[in-house]
């Protein structure tokens, strides 16, 4: 019970953060889409972390999707701009690549280039979801920065991001009862 308390409060927290960055991400990474059209991918890892992060701390199948989804949830019902389906749909194609990813290690690794395989996934995710939905018209020149943009930004935003978090949560104590906490305290 108290797996699901602390996954629900990490997703809406993240969720609300989530819709934070829909409200300023267009003027932020309209900068990257004029340099290199794709580029804005870049910065939209941001929408990656929750998943990533719930399966780090929770460390249990259906940690990242259930995460995910929550905060996809959370997003749509303040407003998400592309629609509460479509939002909620591209948390569950996120959440779970960054599941494929823990289970493909048996959710027994932890180490930081496992996270950062699970927020790659979450990407590719992202991307294969947006292209089908919004830049299906758009080159292939196009979509082929946008998709390796969208695998480094989940790499080093989800995954990276969410490792150093989880370390730095361990180091106050909040994590204690979870062997995220327990073994990432000590790194």
């Amino acid at each position: 019970m108290v797996d699901i308390v602390v996954a629900a409060v990490i997703a809406v927290a993240i969720g609300v953060v989530f819709r934070g960055w829909d409200l300023v991400y267009a003027p932020v990474t309209k900068p990257l889409e004029w340099l290199l059209p794709g580029s804005q991918s870049l910065l939209y890892g941001i929408w990656l972390v929750a998943g990533v992060l719930g399966g780090l701390v929770i460390r249990k199948p259906g940690a990242a999707l259930f995460t995910e989804i929550v905060a996809a949830t959370v997003e749509a019902l303040l407003g998400a701009s592309w629609g509460g389906w479509q939002t909620i749909l591209s948390g569950v194609i996120q959440g779970a690549g960054a599941e494929l990813i823990f289970l493909i290690f048996l959710y027994s690794s932890w180490r930081v280039w496992v996270a950062m395989l699970a927020g790659a996934a979450t990407g590719v995710g992202m991307a294969a979801n947006d292209i089908a939905n919004y830049y299906l018209k758009y080159g292939p020149a196009f979509q082929t920065v946008y998709v390796v943009c969208a695998v480094i930004s989940g790499a080093v935003i989800a995954g990276l991001g969410s490792w150093y978090l989880v370390r730095a949560l361990a180091r106050t104590g909040a994590l204690a009862r979870f062997a995220s906490g327990r073994t990432s305290a000590r790194v």
